[in-house]
């Protein structure tokens, strides 16, 4: 009999990592550190790198389940999840719903506002849009975004009218439908959630600047406060993260990032992450720290959610 602590439950494992997104380099950081710690832990895992190399080693027979950290692109945008869900092989992470929506940041703060959940004010910018003038008509501070990248890939801050022409090429060089988000001046928190569960918050607090690529995967000088509040406004953001994020469809594992506006205190979310960074400087392995989680014991808890498609995978075929 196998035991819930046995790894050759899990069987062959796929850690799909890399892929062709702007976040590639993220990915394989995160994917190496994920196989690495499955397999400290006994799991049969090996690396699979983008979605055809998946496809390759699914009808060669050689795949049970699939640990996705493919972030951004097909790796969180429903593709995968789609694609793993007509074969019959259990995933981690969220399904084809929650991925697709989640990944679209404009209509997952649609959703959002229909549910009456609180999130900054925006507008939506079409590829074709005259940037200047959508920005000039919002009102500054805000920030320019992408509405389907993570990472804070083609993010442009706009302080004042002089960072509106950095906005604009920015926007150029993107080509794709973005948003105009109202700056929140504010604390930047954000909530890993794991098995439906919130775990503690954190608190981010770049040394100088903003939240961008550089303080997110470089600088070793951003603190991450955990838990980023106390009481019941830590009690308050948990229970608005997770709904937030059972809202936008999602299960399984995640985190939901948001601001806290120092004036009134209000909490605003911003959006979900559906396979978030499991890097050296990554936000969810630091919250589960917090409650007796490792990096590695956090790896096993996450590829044990893939059991809840089980059901799924019995009914498909490979």
């Amino acid at each position: 009999m196998i035991g819930l602590d046995d790894p050759r439950r899990f069987g062959r494992v796929a850690v799909l990592m890399g892929g062709d997104s702007s976040e590639r380099a993220v990915s394989l950081d995160s994917g190496n550190g994920v196989l690495a710690a499955l397999r400290s832990r006994g799991v049969d895992a090996f690396a699979v790198d983008g979605v055809a190399a998946l496809v390759d080693a699914i009808r060669a027979g050689t795949v049970d389940r699939v640990f996705n950290i493919l972030h951004g692109g097909d790796g969180e945008n429903g593709v995968v999840q789609g694609l793993l869900q007509a074969l019959g092989v259990p995933f981690t992470g969220t399904g084809v719903l929650g991925a697709a929506l989640s990944l679209d940041k404009i209509r997952t703060k649609q959703v959002w506002q229909a549910a009456g959940l609180p999130t900054p004010r925006f507008l939506r910018l079409a590829p074709a849009a005259d940037v200047r003038a959508a920005i000039v008509e919002f009102g500054l501070p805000a920030f320019i975004k992408p509405s389907c990248e993570g990472s804070s890939v083609g993010v442009a801050r706009v302080a004042d009218e002089a960072g509106i022409d950095k906005a604009v090429r920015v926007a150029r060089e993107y080509g794709g439908e973005m948003l105009v988000e109202m700056l929140v001046q504010g604390e930047e928190l954000t909530v890993g959630i794991l098995d439906d569960v919130a775990l503690p918050s954190i608190r981010i607090e770049p040394a100088a600047g903003w939240y961008d690529y550089h303080a997110k995967y470089v600088a070793e000088d951003t603190r991450y406060p955990c838990p980023g509040l106390h009481g019941e406004e830590e009690t308050r953001i948990r229970e608005l993260a997770l709904a937030a994020f059972r809202t936008a469809a999602c299960s399984g594992w995640g985190r939901v990032d948001l601001m806290r506006e120092r004036s009134s205190g209000e909490l605003l979310l911003l959006e979900v992450n559906t396979a978030p960074g499991m890097t050296s400087h990554s936000l969810l392995p630091k919250a589960a720290a917090q409650i007796g989680l490792d990096y590695a014991a956090l790896c096993w808890r996450i590829l044990e959610t893939s059991f809840q498609r089980d059901a799924v995978a019995a009914g498909g075929g490979r």
